[in-house]
């Protein structure tokens, strides 16, 4: 029975091949590898002391390297037709009782070429993998770089990023690889640069082959860099996020808090955008953080949604420092976000020193999400009007139906942030069930979602009519008053005189 075996060679020694793949590649019946147009290929040239006498030699080549191509589906439909063939190529010697093994560089399934043909012939056929050392790890030893400590995280990077997206993602990671260099370089290099991460990133080229070569990026001449070469950016090149240990003043010590907005840029104010083009470091939940653009000599301290007191404290103690800090939040600052957290940080760490108590914080406001829901529903919240978070995570659910009774009792618009999580999935019924005993079950009900993004949607309901199970936390209600009305036109508004 014949066998097809995808067979991993390593980054360029020969002596780094696995004994296993030595083992199938000198008892194969077939060896197939990729080569691109006018070279020879790479993996045959390591493997090739490894074959066996009148071994058959498939040789699978690229009908192009590049984009250009003059193909009818472009170059999709030639690479599609190419790997077509040579499925068929394949196949036929699998069929004919051969045993083939298809070689790769570095790992198999490590961009690369082989892992089409495996997905194409692995349910057809007798089909395993053999893994190989990728080109990093042999690049990270040639240069003689740890690449990551006890918890450092490791991203492995394409360099055919777009630049402000791969310098995003340097920024927010301890260590990095980054990969398909060649014509890229100038772009990878800039958003090496852009996020803060230029000095220690090191150059390798042709790892674990006679000819390589390892520089560090910034001394590379972009014109000689070709495709067998990647970047190393070792965990310990990251800047160190903590404060220097010494928290005397460096000047007045002042702490930014800044509303992003509920979402587009055009919704971020002049002021915010000023400021955050001057700080030397963003802290925040991570989804708010990548929205700021990356740039040389910021630095990003991502986090997630449930440390706000933390992140607040790490602020202030950079702030504290002589650094200029900005914590960020979603929406307005103020409302919900991080304003309140840093101002509570603040608080506990002066009374341990009472240097912090010096620390000026300024809130820089934002566009609510209310307001920008309300924006897009007409004029909901033209009158008095409550808001309240349905999240019982820092009150208990006690206190939150006080609230909703006593708002209802009033008689007032309610906007309602947090509605429904997924550990959090009643609240948004109980909240139905306690409004009705107040108001009637025709009042109105605004229900938005992702307002500002691509994916936003509005729904104008009534109370009665309202589906629980169709709102998550990307949703922000609005429950009318008895005045509130709807135009014709579906607009939903609140008047400003009471009867």
């Amino acid at each position: 029975m014949s066998s097809f075996r995808v067979v991993g060679v390593g980054p360029g020694d020969p002596e780094l091949i696995t004994l296993k793949a030595a083992r199938l590649i000198g008892s194969a019946d077939v060896v197939a590898f990729h080569q691109g147009v006018g070279k020879s290929s790479n993996a045959r040239r390591i493997a090739a002391g490894l074959f066996p006498d009148g071994v058959l030699e498939e040789v699978l080549q690229y009908p192009v390297t590049t984009g250009a191509t003059d193909h009818p589906g472009g170059y999709d439909g030639a690479m599609g037709d190419f790997y077509d063939d040579c499925e068929r190529r394949v196949a036929a010697h699998l069929e004919a009782g051969r045993n083939v093994v298809l070689l790769a560089e570095g790992d198999p399934l490590f961009y690369g070429s082989a892992m089409y043909l495996h997905d194409r012939l692995s349910h057809r056929f007798d089909t395993a993998v053999v893994p190989g050392v990728p080109a990093f790890v042999a690049a990270t030893a040639t240069a003689g770089a740890p690449l990551v400590r006890h918890t450092d995280v490791l991203t492995v990077l394409p360099g055919t990023l777009p630049v402000a997206e791969l310098a995003r993602r340097l920024a927010d990671t301890d260590a990095a690889v980054i990969m398909k260099l060649g014509r890229t370089f100038p772009g990878v290099r800039d958003a090496l640069a852009q996020a803060g991460r230029l000095e220690g990133a090191l150059y390798v080229e042709r790892a674990s082959m006679a000819e390589e070569r390892v520089l560090p990026v910034a001394d590379v001449d972009p014109a000689s860099v070709p495709y067998f070469s990647l970047i190393v950016v070792p965990g310990d090149s990251k800047p160190v996020g903590e404060a220097p240990s010494d928290l005397g003043h460096r000047g007045a010590a002042e702490l930014l808090v800044v509303g992003l907005g509920p979402g587009p840029d055009g919704w971020l104010t002049p002021e915010a955008s000023a400021e955050l083009a001057d700080v030397q470091h963003v802290i925040g939940y991570a989804p708010y953080v990548n929205r700021v653009p990356q740039r040389e000599g910021l630095q990003r301290h991502a986090s997630g949604n449930t440390v706000e007191v933390d992140r607040a404290r790490h602020a202030l103690d950079l702030a504290l420092a002589g650094e200029r800090v900005a914590v960020v939040s979603g929406g307005d600052a103020g409302v919900f976000g991080m304003a309140s957290a840093v101002f509570e940080a603040q608080e506990a760490a002066a009374a341990e020193d009472a240097r912090y108590a010096d620390v000026h914080v300024r809130v820089l406001p934002g566009v609510s999400a209310v307001q920008a829901v309300a924006a897009r529903a007409g004029a909901p919240v033209g009158a008095d009007f409550a808001v309240l978070s349905l999240s019982d995570r820092l009150k208990p659910w006690e206190v939150v139906e006080r609230r909703l009774r006593a708002i209802a009792e009033a008689d007032l618009v309610l906007a309602v942030y947090n509605p429904r999580s997924r550990s959090r999935t009643t609240q948004v019924a109980d909240l139905q069930r306690i409004l009705l005993e107040h108001k009637a079950p025709e009042t109105v009900v605004v229900v938005g979602r992702d307002i500002g993004r691509d994916e936003a949607s509005l729904t104008v309901t009534t109370l009665a009519e309202l589906d629980p199970d169709s709102i998550d936390m990307k949703c922000l209600l609005i429950v009318g008053a008895s005045s509130t009305r709807v135009t014709p036109a579906g607009r939903v508004w609140t008047p400003r005189f009471v009867d």
